[in-house]
Order: C-alpha cells, then sequence, then structure tokens
C-alpha cells in the first residue's frame, strides 16, 4: 500500500502546549500554569444573549463572512479603539477563532515559496500554518534584551526578495511582550519600503498594562498592508465559543471569504449573537477581569523578585516568561521535573521556538489561589535546584 500521508504534516511537530496539558489532566493534585484560557466564566449578559439566540430558533447559517450585525459592531470597536474605519460589507470577515483567521490569511496570500517572517517566541500554530500554505518560515529571533520586541534591525536582516508577509504577533504570547507606537512606525517605515504586507494578530490586545495598544494598522499607510485578526476568546472568556475576526483589503477578503466558505461554511450562529452583545456592552467586564490579570502579574513578578528568579516584566496578555539558564538544563527538562516533583505544568519555553530555549511560559489566566500554592512549590523546587547546583 502506498503512504497515504502528505509528507509536510507528518514533519509538522504536535503543539508543546498540549503535550503538558494532556499530563497534568491524568495527574492528582497537579496545578496546571500551561493553557493560555481564562479561569472567568463568560459573563452572564454575553451567554444569555446566545441563549436568547436558541430561543429564539436562530439556529440557522449566516452569511460565508458573517452576521452584518456582528461585522458593523466590529467596525465600530475598531473605530472607538483603534481610530481605524473599516467597510462591514467587505473589509471584515467572521472567523472560528483567530487560528482560522491566520490560517486563510496565510493561504490566501502566498504563494508556494514565498517568505513568511516569524518573530520567536511566539504562537504556535504560525510556522505550520505557513507550511502548509507552502510557504517559507523565515524565523526571527526575538531577544530578551530588548524585552521580546522585534527590532527595525532584526526586520531589516531578515528580509529578502522572496520575503511577502510579516506576521506580527503582539501583544506577544507566550512572553507578553508589547510593541509600543514608536516601536511599530520604524517596522512600519521598513515593511512600506519593502513593499511587504503584515498580518497582525491582535487577540490580546485589550489586555495590555502599561499603555493602550496601538495597532500597526492604525499607522499611515499601513491599513492596505494589513490584516488586522482579533477574536473574542482572550478578552471577553469565550473561548469555547471559537469566534474571531479578520479585517483588510478588499480583494485580500475576497479570497479568505473564498477558503472560508469552502472549508467552514460561516461561525456558529450562537456564537455570532453573543459576541454582539460582548461588543455593544462588554467593556466593564474587560476592565474587570483585565484589572484581575494585572494583579496576578504582579504578583508574581514579585514573587519571582523574592526568589531571585530572572524575569523581564511583560505588558500585554497574561503570560510571563521567566529564565531558567542558571540552572544548567533545557526548558523541556525544567518542565518535566516540576510536573513530576512538584505537579505543576508549565510550557517549556521551546514550544514557542528554538530562541525560547531557557525560559519557561506560566500563565497567570488561572485564581490568585491557584498561583499562590503554584508558587510556593516553584520556590521549594528553585531552592531544591539551587541546593544541587552546590553538590
Amino acid at each position: 500500500m502506498r503512504n497515504p500521508l502528505a509528507d509536510k504534516v507528518v514533519n509538522i511537530k504536535p503543539s508543546g502546549i498540549r503535550k503538558f496539558f494532556d499530563v497534568v489532566s491524568e495527574m492528582q493534585d497537579a496545578i496546571s500554569l500551561g493553557v493560555g484560557e481564562p479561569d472567568f466564566d463568560t459573563p452572564w449578559h454575553i451567554r444569555d444573549e446566545g441563549i436568547y439566540s436558541l430561543e429564539k430558533g436562530r439556529t440557522f447559517y449566516t452569511s460565508n463572512a458573517g452576521l452584518k450585525d456582528l461585522k458593523i459592531e466590529i467596525c465600530n470597536y475598531l473605530r472607538r479603539s483603534q481610530g481605524i474605519e473599516y467597510r462591514h460589507n467587505d473589509e471584515v470577515i467572521v472567523t472560528v477563532g483567530g487560528s482560522e483567521a491566520i490560517d486563510i490569511a496565510l493561504r490566501a496570500m502566498v504563494n508556494e515559496g514565498d517568505e513568511v517572517l516569524i518573530p520567536q517566541p511566539s504562537y504556535v500554530s504560525y510556522e505550520p500554518c505557513a507550511i502548509l500554505a507552502n510557504a517559507v518560515p523565515v524565523i526571527i529571533e526575538l531577544k530578551a534584551e530588548n524585552e521580546f520586541r522585534l527590532t527595525a534591525k532584526e526586520l531589516l536582516e531578515t528580509v529578502t526578495e522572496k520575503t511577502k508577509v510579516l506576521i506580527l504577533p503582539f501583544p506577544n504570547n507566550p512572553t507578553g511582550a508589547i510593541m509600543e507606537r514608536e516601536d511599530l512606525e520604524k517596522i512600519a517605515e521598513i515593511v512600506i519600503e519593502k513593499d511587504l504586507f503584515v498580518i497582525s494578530d491582535e487577540i490580546y490586545a485589550e489586555l495590555t498594562y502599561k499603555e493602550k495598544h496601538v495597532s500597526i494598522a492604525s499607522l499611515p499607510g499601513m491599513k492596505e498592508r494589513t490584516i488586522l485578526i482579533n477574536g473574542f476568546s482572550k478578552a471577553y472568556a469565550m473561548t469555547g465559543w471559537r469566534l474571531g475576526y479578520a479585517c483588510g483589503p478588499k480583494e485580500i477578503m475576497e479570497q479568505m471569504i473564498k477558503i472560508h466558505q469552502f472549508a467552514i461554511m460561516c461561525a456558529p450562529t450562537t456564537s455570532q449573537y453573543a459576541a454582539i452583545e460582548a461588543l455593544k456592552n462588554g467593556d466593564s467586564d474587560v476592565e474587570q477581569m483585565k484589572e484581575a490579570y494585572n494583579q496576578r502579574r504582579r504578583y508574581l513578578l514579585h514573587s519571582f523578585k523574592e526568589m531571585g528568579l530572572e524575569c523581564f516584566e511583560p505588558f500585554g496578555a497574561f503570560y510571563v516568561f521567566p529564565c531558567i539558564k542558571e540552572f544548567g538544563m533545557t526548558s523541556e527538562e525544567f518542565a518535566n521535573r516540576f510536573l513530576q516533583e512538584e505537579k505543576v505544568a508549565v510550557v517549556p519555553g521551546t514550544a514557542f521556538g528554538d530562541c525560547g530555549e531557557g525560559f519557561v511560559r506560566i500563565s497567570y489566566a488561572y485564581s490568585l489561589e491557584n498561583l499562590k500554592v503554584a508558587i510556593g512549590r516553584l520556590k521549594d523546587f528553585v531552592e531544591k535546584l539551587r541546593k544541587e547546583q552546590k553538590r
């Protein structure tokens, strides 16, 4: 029998995040700090709207691009939060989470052999999606000394004649890094000069703690070069509703919708009605959750300082990325030992790219009570490792 499998799929590594999640789910009394999922329930008024849509029998397909009212609210949100004007009828598509938007944007934009620049450490889907689109992923290794921001120098050093798309993953998962306006202005200058396009993944746009998020699409000359991707999972605690969206130039959206309609048809109808309510009346919910995340963020950073564990201060998302190089082991070894000896799951930095070696990702999308228990175990673990080194 011939080989039934596609080589490019076989060669893609499975997610390093899920590996530890699967192990901890089988371990009694274990605490997982590995998955980026809010511990909050979806706010009641949003759930109520989803329930009401079911009671009213709204279980039909929507248009491929999504409900008109939802697309209008997405445009309203981006206008008030970023000052960007999008047309709901041909510049917005509602997707099954932000992940689908990343996938179909790449498939719609790249030809075989085109290079896609991927700053890492970053979300695990970018590189596989580029490979599945027959593009060539080119990794830009971000550095802790730059607070894991993408610099103009790093971008210029990586661009070639084959480069077509830059993925901009900020606020960043796993590092919590952000890009401020002055950072983005330097990147935008190069993007325009080199005639590139940007896929800007802004799923954590509402979760910034230093200053308000700035979208690169809001900068002069960048809206026509940018696919802005966002969604409802993180800010509104709606992970299981599986809803995201992409905004961008009409000619790109038309091709993304084509892929979307053949592969998906439309995003879940119930989720779309709930999302309308989230955008209309959910700002206060987001602020309350963000305040709680910020409290947890400060707690973790203070705890790391007390135990002498090096960690730059992240100002976005809900992750910290402490350095564990002092212990002379790989990120994978550290995470495995921490899980087996202290029953706490964190994710090795290498799950987000090779340059994540020497770091682990800890999510603070968990209750402060769980974080306190887990950090107590981390303190014991760190002390034990330091004693081992002195022997």
